[in-house]
């Protein structure tokens, strides 16, 4: 069994800071990446930004120059860094972990049950 598990959402004022952490725990063999996605009300699930375990970064266009990925591979965990916030930042955000539970198998994603954003004056 494998949880993802987010905090750090909540309510900020336009061009503050929130930063949001995703620890994975359980059967964990190995972690090819984590990111996050988000949501807002009527649109589609998008990407915001990956990090494999290499170190390397995908970021969307849209929060690129303001939201910060990093990773502690040592405690399975990733961050977002989010600076700037806008409203159009609203949303619910998405932890994401594409991992092999066992070896041999997988990958698999799995999900958090995500964390409510709202940038709002």
């Amino acid at each position: 069994q494998v949880q993802l598990v987010e905090s750090g959402g909540g309510l900020v004022q336009p061009g503050g800071s929130l930063r949001l952490s995703c620890a994975a725990s359980g059967s964990i063999f190995s972690i090819n990446l984590m990111g996050w996605y988000r949501q807002a009300p009527g649109k589609q699930r998008e990407l915001v930004a990956v990090i494999i375990s290499g170190g390397g970064t995908n970021v969307a266009d849209s929060v690129k120059g303001r939201f910060t990925i990093s990773r502690d591979n040592a405690k399975n965990t990733v961050y977002l860094q989010m600076n700037s916030l806008k409203p159009e930042d609203t949303a619910v955000y998405y932890c994401n972990a594409r991992l092999r539970p066992y070896i041999g198998s997988g990958p698999y994603d799995y999900w958090g049950q995500g964390t409510q954003v709202t940038v709002s004056s």
